[in-house]
């Protein structure tokens, strides 16, 4: 069934969404914790009356309005990008999926929009206390705004709360709070909103290192690095702990994508953790097979830790790729070759019933096929797999071929994976020196560590991308975990349309990229204003 697919067309569908996913998430996570630590310098001013709160709050109340508007172009893009690149998936889903997204437009999206207007041009037109209420409501209104988004990319991780109607051969909706309040959403949520407080952290303390290497605005670096630090350590704190949490649920919902972050091709009881490691093998998703083996250049590991933090005890067994690929029977894992047959099975027998329901619909057959989909057996041993059924083939070699087809990319996943890591510990050190030294009064004099934190607001961006990588490249093939494929999930549309397409966009984030960091810098080289008070009452 795969040589009949374009993929040219996937490959180029899955970049223009990629690159679209990923400038958006250059905008958005600084919008989320600044909104947040606005709302914490305003509420300083407005419990003191001093305009050197109120300064700092207005300058840092522009940065991130500038990201905000940013955001939501390429949100809005992004969104489209569902209807016109992944039609199929859209049809698959869209009761499901649409639900959120509704819900983020209609009441996220719009608190956002009331509140921020009154938040930027209000300052002398409302009174203190309801402009001090609209920086509040902006900042949570931006953060509901990315819960739902994060809830809708959850449930791609994880469908649940869900079933499949084979009248309209989708996937309709059975429990919202399941949607909302599962495992993989809700650590996803906090660990993804937690990130960009600590994103907001760092660009904070790295913009007022320079004033500082400057020797400009002394006193608003020195306020605005307090704040950032204590909000930034108790966020990478949060980081941490989340990022455990959510690798844990990976372990019940994704073990191949856990076996790619470590690039563990063979499972075992007591298995190591890497924690640092350089891959030596050629294989990719493309070339991976039953011979191929774990080829590191080099690996420090921790033995038994990749046991103990998945299951909580060093003897459990972890699987590799190929106890996922080839089945593992003495650990119950089933192989990747028998699930696309039975997938398979489930294919044709949807085929079977929509053709009996067409020819004769008070028959026999029609009953029998209706009823093997009100069958719970039937629907977990067979449909559950329904998204495999497009890798079959019935020559048993290349069933198995395609069955590798299935591992995500390995080296991009694991470098992505340790990447992410590092760095968030590597953020939890940064701020825990930053308050030591700002406390004893010496950050300013030590230069070095002046340009580390200028240095940092790169290396933060960069975690953040790795940690999308490795939730998106490591479910790879699997548009919606075990239930849809890419490559059944994209329009059918000419290749050559969205190559002209992802050009454009490329075209428009990279402008829009340059001009936000222009004025960003034109607005720091700038600096804050100190205005005079205005009575509002």
């Amino acid at each position: 069934m795969l040589e009949n697919i374009d993929f040219t067309l996937i490959d180029w569908s899955r970049a223009q969404f990629a690159l679209t996913a990923m400038f958006h998430w250059v905008f958005v996570p600084l919008t989320l914790g600044l909104g947040f630590m606005n709302a914490f310098t305003e509420t300083v001013y407005y419990k003191t009356g001093n305009p050197e709160w109120k300064k700092l709050t207005k300058f840092w109340m522009k940065l991130f309005g500038i990201n905000f508007a940013c955001g939501v172009a390429t949100g809005l893009i992004l969104e489209f990008e569902f209807g016109t690149n992944w039609a199929a998936y859209s049809w698959f889903v869209g009761d499901i999926f649409g639900a959120p997204l509704a819900i983020e437009g209609i009441f996220a999206f719009f608190m956002e929009s009331t509140f921020v207007a009154v938040m930027f041009f209000g300052w002398d037109k409302v009174s203190k206390k309801f402009h001090l209420a609209s920086t509040w409501l902006t900042a949570i209104g931006a953060n509901i705004s990315a819960l739902w988004i994060l809830v809708a990319n959850g449930w791609m991780q994880n469908p649940v709360g869900t079933a499949f109607n084979p009248d309209t051969a989708r996937n309709e909706m059975t429990n919202f709070w399941d949607v909302l309040l599962s495992g993989t959403a809700v650590n996803k949520f906090i660990h993804s909103t937690t990130f960009g407080f600590v994103l907001a952290a760092v660009v904070v303390i790295g913009v007022s290192s320079w004033y500082l290497l400057k020797k400009r605005e002394l006193l608003f670096a020195k306020r605005s690095i307090v704040v950032a630090a204590v909000f930034g350590l108790i966020s990478s704190i949060a980081l941490i702990v989340t990022g455990d949490t959510s690798a844990k649920n990976v372990v019940k919902t994704q073990p191949m994508k856990l076996a790619a972050m470590e690039a563990l091709y063979d499972g075992s009881e007591n298995a190591p953790l890497v924690a640092f490691g350089i891959l030596g093998g050629s294989e990719t998703h493309k070339n991976i097979n039953a011979n191929s083996r774990e080829n590191f250049v080099f690996k420090i590991e921790m033995p038994g830790m990749l046991s103990f933090l998945a299951h909580g005890d060093f003897k459990t067994f972890v699987a590799g790729i190929k106890d996922l690929v080839l089945g593992n029977e003495s650990q119950g894992i089933m192989s990747y070759s028998e699930k696309i047959r039975r997938g398979h099975i489930a294919a044709q027998t949807l085929v079977a019933y929509k053709d009996a329901k067409l020819n004769n619909p008070d028959g026999e057959e029609f009953r029998m096929l209706k009823a093997k989909f009100e069958d719970e057996t039937f629907m977990n041993d067979y449909f559950a797999y329904f998204g495999y059924a497009p890798y079959y083939d019935e020559n048993p070699d290349v069933l198995q071929q395609n069955a590798f087809k299935l591992v995500p990319p390995i080296s991009l996943t694991f470098y992505s994976f340790h990447l992410m890591v590092i760095l968030g510990f590597y953020f939890i050190l940064f701020f825990v020196v930053v308050l030591v030294l700002i406390f004893k009064n010496k950050y300013h004099n030590k230069c070095w560590l002046l340009w580390v934190s200028l240095i940092s607001i790169p290396l933060v961006y960069i975690g953040g991308q790795a940690g999308w990588i490795v939730a998106e490249v490591g479910r790879q093939p699997w548009a919606i975990q075990d239930l849809l494929p890419v490559v059944t999930a994209v329009s059918k549309i000419d290749a050559s349309s969205v190559m002209i397409t992802f050009t454009l966009f490329a075209v428009v984030f990279i402008a829009l990229f340059i001009a936000e960091i222009m004025i960003l810098l034109k607005q720091i080289k700038t600096g804050p204003k100190i205005e005079e008070e205005t009575s509002n009452v």
